[in-house]
């Protein structure tokens, strides 16, 4: 049997990138062979098994063909004659479709490597066609190598448009779609994710809540933009490029895309919360931490509050909201009982120092101690 390193190892390899998974084809052998060798088989669709030191995965050559709609209708033959070409040729982009054998020796039988050098995302074949989910990985590919200089081919742009054209993309699950999504939120450009399908005319298909009308989605990306400099959390990036939906669509979309609970939560809330005043007002911060649940849930707040800096709050101002709950929260009901306060009393006695502490804070009142 022979072994080879192949896709996004080898393409961050020639970029001089830091390679972080490794993915391995062999080529010539069975699984009972594989087995005997001390792999572990996890593959259940195709054989796929674990390394028994590395525990990096090594996948059996394989090839795929189209058999229904969607990323789930392919048929896949495994076997010892197939081929490590045959192999490459059934992947997305020339970039990925590239292998180093034992010795370093790179095999790049689809312009590969000139491609990297050209800055180019291109599709290996026309089979890229038979595959919708490859439409949200050239674009994620497309956010996440941005900053280098790359941009989609424009074959395989015009490929994609007429992938959405026909249909292909209405059988993504919703599923997938917020898989490729939330692992876009985390590259290099994120908003180049979207640009990239609104480009082809995908964007309106997997996600018309954001895709019309433009200043919807040129608010959100830009919000989004803003928002990766701020915070690598996927509900502060979520609730960025979601910010300028009204809050019920922000539902809906959230609940379409299957996003998980605390998604949907900063989105819903961020919707709902309340433009900022200029300057702030005392009123206006109080009732954001209410809103906010920020006594309870200060990690929320905080997020929030992060989703609202991508939209325009400048930092001064943030700075000043975070000091005014921070000094609130300082209000101590153990030391309003000492002074007599009980019961509603107390409660009352409690609302009344917390906002004298916003007001001073907010004010520009409060001293340095």
């Amino acid at each position: 049997m022979d072994v080879y390193e192949v896709g996004g190892a080898v393409r961050d390899w020639l970029l001089g990138q830091p390679v972080k998974d490794r993915d391995w084809v062999v080529v010539g052998a069975t699984p009972e062979q594989m087995l005997a060798a001390g792999y572990k088989q996890v593959g259940a669709d195709f054989p796929v098994f674990l390394h028994p030191e590395t525990r990096e995965e090594y996948a059996l050559a394989r090839t795929e063909r189209k058999s229904g709609h969607g990323y789930h209708g392919f048929e896949v033959h495994s076997a010892p004659d197939v081929t490590l070409e045959e192999d490459l040729k059934r992947r997305d982009l020339t970039v990925n479709a590239m292998a180093r054998d034992a010795e370093g020796h790179l095999v790049d039988p689809f312009g590969g490597e000139q491609d990297l050098a050209d800055r180019v995302l291109r599709h290996v074949s026309p089979a890229f066609a038979e595959d919708p989910l490859r439409i949200l990985r050239t674009a994620r590919f497309a956010a996440r190598l941005a900053p280098m200089g790359f941009e989609v081919a424009e074959e395989t742009m015009t490929l994609m448009r007429s992938m959405v054209v026909e249909g292909e993309v209405d059988h993504l699950v919703p599923e997938r779609v917020w898989q490729e999504t939330r692992r876009a939120l985390h590259e290099a450009r994120p908003r180049v994710f979207f640009e990239v399908l609104e480009a082809c005319g995908a964007l309106a298909v997997v996600m018309p809540e954001i895709a019309s009308p433009l200043e919807v989605r040129e608010g959100g990306l830009s919000a989004l933009a803003r928002a990766v400099a701020i915070s690598d959390a996927t509900e502060v990036r979520f609730g960025a490029l979601s910010s300028k939906l009204e809050a019920d669509t922000a539902d809906a979309f959230s609940e379409r895309l299957r996003v998980p609970n605390s998604c949907r939560d900063i989105a819903v809330s961020s919707a709902a919360l309340p433009r900022w005043p200029r300057p702030l007002s005392a009123d206006w911060v109080e009732k954001l931490i209410e809103k906010a649940d920020a006594w309870r849930r200060p990690e929320r707040f905080e997020q929030l509050l992060m989703v609202m800096e991508a939209c325009g709050l400048d930092a001064q101002a943030a700075a000043r909201v975070r000091e005014a709950r921070s000094r609130a929260a300082g209000v101590e009901p153990r030391a309003l009982m000492k002074e007599g306060y009980q019961g509603k009393a107390l409660g009352e006695a409690i609302a009344a120092r917390r906002r004298q502490a916003i007001e001073q804070v907010v004010e520009g009142e409060a001293d340095d101690a």
